[in-house]
């Protein structure tokens, strides 16, 4: 429903090494997002992999290979949390969350942490062709549990301002790692076929994007240890989207943006079969007035469409969303605020409206050092399944209300072929009109949501880099660490006071990484600590992956690739969601050959 909220250079991340960095993205509403941390995705990775680099954020993990994939920032819920790809957003208004598993890694090259918008945004890269008007990329990966990653691109410069990108790959694996026990993790197998194309436009005053895509599934769902499942699952996903920014005057700018996508689910199971039907409509609009050369305004707005269709309810929801806000940019100090309206509409219920102010300050105290704070009032609709799944869904819910605060402190020098950057953020969330699950006042053994939840969750977050770059060298090493309490607040709950599950109260992470004339090694290590669940404590848990290659210049032929990745290298066992065991040890392999 929403705008795409990212837009800026400082999008593309460090091209040697994974790390975060402090960046400044400008939103479409023109409110200037100075909290921000970008990883770049290497090849022959997963989704969780990926995303567990980033200390704030939980990554739910339903049985690796196959199980659902979902991202919780700050303690706020996965349904809380945006996903963007190329700054349009991914849509699911049955369950709220979308399955990041539908994403092709392997065409994407970074993902954007926004704290304050609350969102995660991946991103494809704009082919770069130099003196060549055709390049071409292959690749295949082989690994553990049967595990085979082919890849294939092309790309294409039509003319001098335009450019066509094409990919196509897939995962085929048994899934079938090993449990403590010796058993085998049953019913985990993947076939995945993913292909899309991008199409790049220069304009004068402004570019073009378009993208269309496909992703097509078959799964197991191995359920929980203690609830083995034989279910099976078939998922087809289609969109086209494309985006549209220009400076049509010095003093106006517009950026428009437009999606139609199409998911398809269907749910094998003892119980009975099931599909669910999704469809999407998107059209965004947002204008920039510079008034002066330290005052701009913005104007945005948003219209959508969403419907589902299975065989125990289909509904459809329109969303509207308008936004004013205004930039002022005075030496060292910016002040970016801005009010944004939401309207959800469902057939044949009553509207939900809300209200969301938003204020963005920095003060260059230094040349070195930046304060930064934001603070956000945010609302999330319920999801059609909440409202109306037979036996379940509860059409008197509220949308849930949250308030999003941050303050930091940011040091960054360059000292010779040196740089060093450290930072400090504190940060206090509070959401009200948490959806929860609870007995009904007629019949404790029949549940329903209500809107009776709250949750206070606040923390710190540190991260401190230092990068070295000359002449062939390039290393880096980098620590962060991210304190957390999320604390169920509900009141008379009888969990009231304890920690929300799974969220690790301490989390570390270090990463470290060296490039010598093609010689590349990294490694990441991992620390969870102090997690629970609804039963009680949760065993710490930390993980130690490490990644070594190559590459080959091959003349005017291109470049060989050689890589071997290791994951989990200590053979640490752990659930990021309890029964949905992670898998141990494991290597992945690979051969890439680009021209």
């Amino acid at each position: 429903m929403l705008l795409s909220v990212l837009l800026a250079a400082g999008l593309q991340a460090a091209p040697a090494q994974d790390t975060l960095q402090a960046v400044t993205v400008v939103a479409d509403r023109g409110v200037v997002v100075s909290r921000t941390d970008t990883v770049k995705i290497q090849s022959l990775t997963d989704v969780s992999s990926v995303l567990t680099g980033i200390p704030a954020l939980y990554v739910g993990d339903y049985g690796s290979a196959a199980g659902l994939k979902s991202a919780s920032l700050r303690g706020l819920g996965s349904a809380h949390t945006a996903i963007y790809v190329d700054g349009v957003r991914v849509g699911n208004v049955q369950s709220g969350q979308a399955d990041l598993g539908f994403l092709d890694l392997q065409s994407l090259t970074d993902v954007v942490v926004d704290y304050a918008q609350n969102s995660l945004s991946f991103n494809t890269a704009r082919p770069v062709f130099c003196c060549k008007k055709v390049r071409g990329n292959a690749r295949l990966g082989y690994g553990s549990f049967g595990t085979w990653q082919p890849y294939a691109s092309l790309s294409f410069r039509l003319g001098r301002n335009w450019s066509l990108s094409t990919h196509a790959g897939g995962i085929i694996t048994d899934g079938q790692f090993p449990l403590e026990d010796g058993t085998l993790r049953a019913n985990n197998d993947l076939k995945q076929l993913q292909a899309g194309a991008d199409l790049w436009g220069a304009l004068d005053g402004g570019d073009f994007h378009a993208k269309v895509y496909f992703n097509g599934a078959n799964r197991g769902t191995p359920g929980s240890t203690a609830w083995p499942s034989t279910d099976r699952q078939t998922d087809r996903n289609v969109l086209a989207q494309w985006t549209l920014k220009k400076a049509v005057t010095p003093h106006y700018a517009l950026h428009l943006s437009g999606k139609t996508a199409y998911d398809k689910l269907f749910y094998a199971s003892a119980w009975g079969d099931t599909t669910y039907e999704q469809t999407e409509l998107q059209l965004n609009s947002a204008h920039k007035f510079t008034l002066t050369p330290w005052w701009t305004l913005s104007l945005a707005a948003d219209a959508s469409l969403d419907g589902l269709l299975s065989e125990l309810y289909s509904k459809q929801r329109i969303g509207a969303v308008g936004a004013i806000s205004t930039a002022f940019r005075w030496a060292r100090f910016k002040a970016d605020l801005a009010l944004e309206y939401a309207g959800t509409f469902d057939e044949g219920h009553s509207p939900w409206h809300s209200l969301s102010p938003s204020v963005d300050l920095r003060l260059k105290l230094t040349d070195a050092w930046d304060i930064v704070a934001f603070g956000r009032r945010a609302f999330r609709a319920p999801t059609f399944n909440e409202l109306y799944y037979p036996g379940y869904g509860n059409t008197e819910l509220k949308p849930e209300d949250a308030w999003l605060a941050d303050v930091g402190l940011d040091w960054h020098r360059k000292i010779g072929s040196w740089t060093i950057t450290s930072r400090a953020d504190g940060f206090y969330n509070w959401l009200t009109d948490k959806i929860v699950s609870a007995p009904t006042p007629a019949d404790p053994n029949i549940w329903l949501p209500y809107n009776v939840g709250k949750v206070q969750a606040y923390g710190a977050d540190f991260l401190g880099d230092i990068r070295y770059a000359a002449g062939n060298w390039k290393a880096g090493f980098s620590v962060r660490y991210s304190y957390q309490n999320a604390v169920d607040k509900t009141p008379d709950s009888f969990s009231y006071g304890q920690p929300i599950s799974y969220i690790a109260k301490h989390t570390v992470v270090l990463q470290a990484d060296a490039d010598w004339k093609g010689w590349a090694l990294g490694a990441t290590w991992n620390l969870r600590a102090n997690r629970r669940d609804a039963a009680g404590e949760l065993p710490d848990w930390n993980t130690l992956d490490a990644r070594f290659g190559k590459t080959f210049r091959l003349g005017h032929l291109g470049c060989l690739g050689l890589k071997v990745i290791g994951r989990n290298l200590l053979d640490c066992r752990y659930e990021t969601v309890s029964g949905y065991p992670m898998p141990g040890r494991s290597l992945m392999g690979g051969v890439e050959f680009g021209f």
